[in-house]
């Protein structure tokens, strides 16, 4: 460093120096984050310069270098950019509020939300003001761990906080078994009599085996609960912590005093329920969390990319950079936005756009990233990579919705709030009243009576319990249930949104039509066209040759021309098919006058040196049961729309066969999206049923959704529901499936609540014991159960 340089940072009120620019940096990223203490607790410098950081600031500024900010970084403007990351340590909606307003005030953060199913986070900030490093250290300050977004990280993210759950149902459930066989002996004895050594010897193998699930299992409820007195709520977490920390305390104490109540069987219980129904939700949520994933692996890991004196190199699709020369084979993924600079073929943007026939690509024309080439090779120039291709836009479109989409809660969680604070007062109340009049004892006894008989059990195994009855009966049909909000939703839903390609229809061309000219046979046209079609990829000859059947001869010096047709001989004559005026030009450019007939089908020409030989007619075909299926959706009161981003004509045709009055067609992912929330703000409830990626920012949006089996693998990360069967009449069976379920989720509750209201009393009164109270909390628990079994024999009829 230059002699007259000097460097120095403020920490703890004083002005410290620095040996070189660098150190300052780190000493000014510590002190902003309010991490000072690394100083204050430091005994010495560290001989290692990795250890000089705090670990939650190792290598965050890494993120500030514009080679790495290139892959996960949007810039809106000059001074603008936008980002994605993943948030670690969520847990629940406090986490959310924290994080939120904690970014939100740092100078330079223009926005900052975070997205509670997927625990994404989409952070907009002005970079002169303030470093994408600066952000994330900010975040680490308050506990939180963030990182941009990338798949593979969250994929293993969720693996293992799914291990982690599954081993703690899997210790209180074995543990809760043992212990119960173990209490009812001991029931049995307090009647019958039992030996005082086998009784004792009894209760010490009941807190051995509990030690696991309070140690272990329920070490998530108390992190909650204590998380929540800090920051002065009451969620359900703290009267359970109570009450298993209460009531396992009191049996240790009784356990070694050897006398006195035990309830090692009530806390098994506890938490082995109450981690299945956290077990179902974490799953719902993990669902959710993998739509970016499906994303990013539409595109290919490298492309071929072209050098300066012709050469291929494999390279990394992060390594592509605008203006460089990429080389697309047939059946390859395009990897990036840009021209076509050589070749012609046609590319199937089925999945971005809507539309169900590939589309002809010339040089000087457009291609996007993650659609497919069809035919032959083309040479592309990149315009655009990174965060700035229309795939990156559409998962920008897909969070935004995602972050707007209306956070339907369980009802439980719309009670438990107020039945919680009640429920502690309650407690206290009832417990200071009978120390007065009693011994601490008794009170003791009666509090855990009314924390035990209380327990919101039964509200939190309500919901869960139905919707994993009804999704069980419903998977039977073939309509798989992916989020727990989707039936309580689809219940109430007032509008059903259709997508046209793939969804009414089967998202492939069919022949329609044959109409051969002269005295030419239809089959043995369909033969010709078969044999000059064979072996292509191109949908439309693949539709050809699958419609011709058995008997197709053999067809040699074949030839395709791209964006035109193939040619080829057959027994010694040449035949051509494919585009009107390609086959014209074989006949001596005569003019083939296509039949008068559907013009909403694609029709194709077939013909040799004489003429025209024959005409096909192709169109997507409707899927069979969909007229009956709308008619049905419309008898429940459910008004029907249909959106396509195909031809508006096209879709036309489709609404007026299956008596959809509502239909737009040529509509962009943006338009159907604009279509919903207008609804929306009208006060409707949506369901909206699609199956490509076009579609995914729609699905995300509408209150539920609906993908097709075979549709696109984001589809189905975005949708709320999947129609495995793909019959439509199936959607209509969920909509009454999904009536009957509010219905026994409404039974539930006004069972937990009045059964609450009842117990509540006699706990008070001194007239329940624990065990009696306990069990009081098991039935009540297994009528709900019980009641929404009967879900699984509700597969039909109108509800």
């Amino acid at each position: 460093m230059p002699s007259d340089t000097h460097y120095a940072v403020v920490i703890a009120g004083q002005r410290q120096p620095m040996c070189c620019h660098g150190c300052e940096a780190v000493a000014q990223a510590i002190v902003a984050a309010g991490l000072t203490d690394f100083y204050r607790h430091r005994t010495a410098p560290s001989r290692r310069v990795e250890d000089l950081l705090p670990e939650p600031l190792r290598g965050l500024d890494l993120y500030d270098r514009a080679d790495v900010q290139r892959s996960f970084v949007r810039a809106e403007s000059e001074q603008v950019r936008e980002a994605a990351l993943i948030l670690e340590g969520i847990v629940c909606a406090a986490c959310i509020w924290l994080n939120e307003r904690h970014v939100n005030a740092l100078p330079g953060v223009l926005e900052f939300r975070v997205n509670y199913s997927t625990q994404r986070a989409r952070v907009r900030w002005d970079q002169h003001q303030i470093k994408l490093s600066e952000i994330l250290a900010a975040i680490a300050a308050i506990g939180y761990v963030a990182h941009p977004f990338d798949p593979g990280r969250q994929e293993a993210l969720q693996k293992r906080e799914r291990t982690s759950a599954l081993r703690r149902l899997a210790v209180a459930g074995l543990c809760a078994m043992q212990v119960m066989m173990l209490a009812v002996g001991l029931y049995v004895g307090e009647y019958q009599g039992m030996e005082a050594w086998i009784r004792e010897f009894l209760r010490w193998v009941c807190l051995i085996l509990t030690v696991p699930v309070v140690a272990y299992s329920a070490q998530p409820f108390f992190t909650a609960a204590w998380r929540d007195l800090r920051r002065r709520q009451f969620g359900m977490d703290v009267p359970v912590s109570l009450a298993i920390f209460a009531a396992f305390t009191a049996s240790v104490w009784h356990t070694w005093q050897g006398r006195g109540e035990i309830y090692y069987d009530s806390v098994s219980m506890f938490v082995f329920f109450l981690l299945t129904g956290r077990f179902l939700e974490m799953t719902a949520r993990h669902r959710a969390g993998q739509v970016s994933e499906a994303l990013v692996r539409m595109l290919p890991a490298s492309a071929c990319r072209l050098n300066a004196i012709g050469g291929e190199d494999i390279v990394p699709i992060e390594q592509l950079a605008p203006d460089d020369r990429v080389l697309v084979r047939p059946g390859e993924t395009i990897p990036a936005d840009g021209r076509v600079e050589e070749g012609a073929s046609h590319v199937d943007e089925s999945l971005l756009s809507g539309e169900s026939l590939p589309l002809p690509r010339q040089v000087g024309e457009a291609l996007i990233g993650g659609s497919v080439n069809v035919e032959s090779p083309l040479v592309m120039r990149i315009e655009k990579v990174g965060a700035e291709t229309v795939l990156s836009a559409i998962i920008r479109l897909l969070d935004r919705a995602q972050g707007e989409k209306p956070r339907l809660a369980l009802l439980a969680d719309r009670i438990a709030g107020g039945f919680v604070a009640a429920l502690l007062m309650v407690a206290v109340v009832v417990f200071l009243a009978w120390w007065s009049l009693s011994d601490f004892d008794t009170a003791f006894r009666i509090l855990l009576s009314v924390l035990v008989v209380t327990c919101p059990c039964a509200l939190s195994l309500a919901t869960p319990t139905a919707i994993v009855a009804a999704t069980g009966a419903l998977t039977q049909l073939g309509v798989l249930t992916t989020r727990g909000h989707a039936l309580e939703t689809l219940a109430r839903v007032t509008h059903v949104i259709f997508d046209k390609t793939g969804t009414l229809t089967y998202g492939r061309p069919q022949v329609v039509a044959v109409e051969p000219a002269d005295a030419w046979e239809p089959d043995h046209c369909l033969a010709l066209a078969a044999a000059l079609e064979r072996g292509s990829e191109h949908p439309v000859g693949r539709a050809l040759a699958k419609a011709a059947g058995p008997g197709i001869p053999e067809a040699t010096e074949l030839r395709n021309t791209p964006g035109s047709g193939v040619e080829g001989w057959i027994d010694g004559r040449r035949y051509r098919i494919g585009r009107p005026e390609f086959v014209a030009a074989l006949c001596g450019n005569q003019w083939l006058e296509r039949p008068d007939l559907d013009t909403a089908s694609t029709w194709v020409a077939l013909g040799d040196a004489t003429g025209l030989l024959a005409w096909f007619a192709l169109t997507d075909a409707l899927r069979p049961g969909a007229a009956e299926a709308i008619a049905a959706l419309q008898a429940r009161r459910l008004a029907v729309e249909l959106l396509s981003g195909d031809q508006p004509k096209t879709v036309a045709q489709v609404a007026g066969e299956v008596a959809i009055a509502s239909a737009q067609g040529g509509l962009s992912p943006q338009d159907k999206l604009n279509r919903l929330q207008d609804l929306q703000r009208q006060g409707a409830i949506v369901a909206m049923i699609g199956d490509g990626v076009n579609d995914a920012p729609v699905l995300a949006a509408a209150q539920v959704s609906v993908a097709m089996g075979g549709g696109t693998q984001l589809a189905h990360a975005t949708a709320d529901m999947i129609l495995l069967s793909e019959k439509l009449e199936h959607l209509v069976r969920g909509v009454d499936m999904a009536r009957r379920t509010l219905v026994i989720v409404r039974e539930n509750f006004a069972w937990a609540i009045g059964y609450n209201l009842v117990a509540l009393p006699l706990a008070a009164g001194g007239w329940l014991t624990p065990w009696m109270s306990a069990l009081g909390m098991s039935f009540s628990s297994l009528l709900v159960v019980v009641n929404a079994l009967r879900l699984r024999q509700t597969t039909g009829g109108q509800s």
